[in-house]
């Protein structure tokens, strides 16, 4: 059974293989991305199953206009990926107050808009999956990466309090967790500029790990073309969604690990905890 699908951020990356994977299986595609001249080839070998939206999450006003055109063209939408993001990398007093904007306005406001404009429309539909793309950074944190994962803890905390409003309407919500991928690991992040003063500290020997390619700290990457494959899967699976899924041993041993540390931590507390009542 063939199904329509909405897709931000296409151009490269998770967005653009599975919009590669859909078309070549015979679903239809929304795909939305900044340059829609990217997907022109594309469009021609699929003209009737592909749509090419322009779409810039931190253009808020643009986001509803985006999302009526979609609908109107698919009629109906069976699953919607939130794909698109952005990474700045440094240090807190690195970063620039653009850079933190552009962080929060496109992973975690934008992102929110753009489900928001959505809503509606699955909502009448009586059904939908939706798919936000997090990682494994949305439940641990690295050194040099407090604004990515703020942003990433943000949208995290958003779907699981979305998934129970709209599960009355038969609307499903899952977070996708991949670990670091050669696709997209340091390519496109928008780096501050170093600070003497935090010579020696984590987060430079973070940055000397991308300067010098060596990623040890952040293990086994995990391969794009089976992210891809499995949030295709997801969309079409008839069990329910789980509501987080790490993608790759290295997101899954993490997590797992840090969730560990945590409630031990947590419990060793209980009796201040109690304290409090």
């Amino acid at each position: 059974m063939s199904r329509t699908w909405m897709i931000t951020g296409t151009s490269t990356g998770f967005g653009r293989l599975m919009t590669e994977q859909l078309l070549a299986k015979g679903d239809r595609v929304v795909a939305t991305l900044r340059q829609p001249e990217k997907l022109q080839a594309l469009q021609q070998r699929y003209p009737d199953q592909l749509l090419a939206l322009t779409l810039d999450l931190t253009d808020f006003a643009a986001l509803d206009s985006a999302v009526e055109a979609a609908f109107r063209w698919a009629g109906e939408i069976d699953v919607v990926v939130s794909n698109a993001g952005y990474g700045a990398f440094g240090a807190v007093e690195e970063l620039t107050t653009t850079q933190i904007h552009q962080q929060l306005a496109t992973n975690l406001e934008g992102t929110i808009l753009f489900i928001r404009a959505v809503l509606p429309y699955l909502r009448q539909q009586g059904r939908g999956r939706l798919l936000q793309v997090s990682s494994e950074g949305g439940q641990r944190a690295f050194p040099s990466f407090s604004l990515y994962h703020a942003s990433k803890w943000g949208i995290e905390g958003f779907i699981e309090a979305l998934a129970q409003d709209v599960a009355v309407f038969g609307i499903e919500c899952c977070l996708i967790e991949p670990g670091a991928s050669m696709t997209n690991f340091g390519a496109g992040r928008d780096v501050a500029e170093a600070m003497p003063e935090y010579a020696g500290s984590a987060a430079h020997e973070i940055r000397r790990m991308f300067d010098e390619a060596t990623f040890e700290a952040f293990g086994t990457f995990v391969d794009p073309v089976k992210v891809a494959s499995t949030m295709v899967h997801l969309g079409e699976r008839a069990e329910a969604l789980p509501l987080r899924l790490p993608l790759g041993s290295h997101a899954y041993e993490g997590v797992t690990q840090v969730l560990k540390e945590r409630l031990a931590a947590i419990e060793a507390l209980k009796y201040m905890s109690y304290a409090a009542d």
